[in-house]
């Protein structure tokens, strides 16, 4: 009994941040609702594909001098939900990015939409940079609107599988990592808000100018390769190809949609605790073009 109490204990004990050591529940686990699918079945090479292996449906690609690699759907999506089981390498990545992602890029190229889950490349003794992003027709050109929200997970993401996922309706996108919503993107208007179809991506590439540090660390091809293990994939939703009725998948227990009240509270503590950028909070952005931000 007596052991029992001190390992409730410890359980208990803040983590470095102030913040208690795991999420509060959630309540409601919508990665078990959607089934999980071949990579083959789903997906093709999109570049690097000699940088890619498959072994018992976990896919591998890696970064070295030469090249790096990507992935995309067969099909496009006018919403879902979209997810795989991501583990990272450990050391030294900075300047690299490990990705997860929606978007048109290669059907409206210079005017895209994009949804992503970006891992910034660390330096040794520091964190992983989970990196959530939402822009809308934008391009590399310098015309991008970047509405990015960057986070410290409460776990090491190189030690096991953990499970992201991107959820996409007519009426909002929630980020989640192992089922805790950590962001959520409402629709207030077409103009700020993803209508268009979108594939689903995954990458892994050298983003030395501003990945690490706003690019004060670069990639350091000493460390080569670097490797990102992926797996577990779902993509569930209405296709672009589906008819104008299909009902759009959700990832909240109620049948009129919405997250619940746990789910609320597990991803105020997710932004209380592990938050480490918003966007709409910054001082050094334009805000008349993030409408979204000014309620």
């Amino acid at each position: 009994m007596a052991l029992f109490v001190v390992a409730i204990l410890i359980l208990m004990v803040p983590s470095s941040h102030g913040s208690w050591s795991w999420p509060p529940s959630p309540g409601y686990w919508p990665s078990s609702k959607f089934r999980s699918m071949s990579f083959y079945k789903g997906f093709t090479n999109l570049w690097g594909p000699q940088h890619q292996s498959l072994d018992q449906n976990a896919l591998t690609i890696w970064l070295d001098a030469t090249s790096g690699s990507g992935f995309k759907s067969v099909r496009p999506f006018r919403s879902g939900y979209f997810g795989a089981s991501i583990k990272l390498q450990p050391g030294y990545t900075a300047g690299v990015i490990t990705a997860f992602y929606l978007s048109n890029n290669e059907a409206h190229p210079g005017f895209h939409d994009e949804v992503d889950i970006e891992f910034l490349g660390t330096t040794f003794g520091k964190p992983y940079t989970l990196q959530t992003n939402v822009y809308i027709r934008g391009s590399g050109d310098g015309k991008i609107v970047g509405r990015e929200m960057k986070f410290h997970l409460w776990f090491d993401p190189t030690q096991n599988f953990h499970h992201y996922a991107i959820f996409w309706s007519p009426k909002e996108i929630i980020f989640l990592v192992d089922d805790v919503p950590i962001r959520r993107y409402p629709r207030k208007s077409e103009a700020t808000y993803p209508v268009r179809p979108m594939w689903v991506y995954g990458s892994i590439w050298d983003a030395s100018s501003w990945a690490t540090e706003d690019g004060k660390y670069k990639a350091d091809y000493r460390y080569q390769p670097f490797v990102a293990r992926y797996t577990n994939f779902k993509a569930s939703g209405c296709s672009a190809y589906a008819p104008v009725w299909c009902r759009p998948v959700s990832v909240s227990p109620y049948r009129s949609g919405g997250l619940s009240r746990e789910q609320y509270r597990a991803m105020r503590w997710a932004q209380r605790y592990h938050m480490v950028y918003n966007y709409c909070t910054d001082p050094k952005r334009d805000h008349s073009l993030t409408p979204e931000c000014w309620a």
